[in-house]
C-alpha cells in the first residue's frame, strides 16, 4: 500500500497539484488524500470506500486506475491472508494422498458402495404382495358366504 500511495504523491507533486486542490476537485477531504499517500489502510473504515478513492484519485491525475486496484487487491489479499498459499497447497497435497492411501487399506461399511438391486427384485415383491391381499380377501369373503348366500349375522351352528 505505501508505494501505491508514493506513486500518487509522486504523481500529484510533480504535476504541480496541492493536497487541497485534489481535495476541492474530488471532494474528498485533505486527511483522506493524506492518509491514502501515507499507505494508512487502517484509517479507513469501509476497504470498498477506499479502493473508490483510489480509483478516483489516479483518474485525477492520469494514472492507470485498473492497474492500481489490482495491485491493492494483491496488496490486501497479503494483508488479510493468515496462512500462505504454498502451506496450503502443501496441505491439500498430504491430505490427498492420505485419502488415497487410506481409501486402498481400509474398507469400511460406509465407504463401500452398497449393492443395487435391479428392478425385477422389486417387482416381483411387489406381486407377491398383491397376491397375497386378494388371497386374504378372497378368504375373508369366503367365510362370510354360506351355501352362496351371503349372511349378516354369524351363526354357531344349531338352527
Amino acid at each position: 500500500m505505501n508505494e501505491i500511495g508514493e506513486m500518487l504523491k509522486n504523481t500529484r507533486e510533480s504535476s504541480g497539484v496541492s493536497l487541497n486542490e485534489a481535495s476541492k476537485d474530488l471532494d474528498i477531504k485533505v486527511e483522506m488524500l493524506e492518509n491514502i499517500e501515507d499507505g494508512r489502510t487502517g484509517a479507513f473504515k469501509d476497504i470498498f470506500e477506499l479502493k473508490e478513492y483510489i480509483t478516483n484519485y489516479a483518474k485525477y491525475l492520469g494514472l492507470d486506475a485498473d492497474s492500481l486496484i489490482d495491485e491493492f487487491n494483491e496488496y490486501m489479499f497479503e494483508y488479510t491472508s493468515k496462512i500462505p498459499v504454498k502451506e496450503i497447497e502443501k496441505t491439500i497435497e498430504l491430505k490427498l494422498k492420505e485419502e488415497k492411501k487410506d481409501h486402498e487399506e481400509i474398507a469400511s461399511p460406509y465407504t463401500k458402495e452398497r449393492k443395487k438391486y435391479n428392478s425385477w427384485v422389486y417387482i416381483v415383491i411387489y406381486i407377491f404382495i398383491f397376491l397375497m391381499i386378494l388371497i386374504a380377501v378372497f378368504w375373508s369373503v369366503k367365510q362370510v358366504t354360506i351355501n352362496k348366500n351371503v349372511t349378516d349375522t354369524i351363526s354357531y351352528g344349531g338352527k
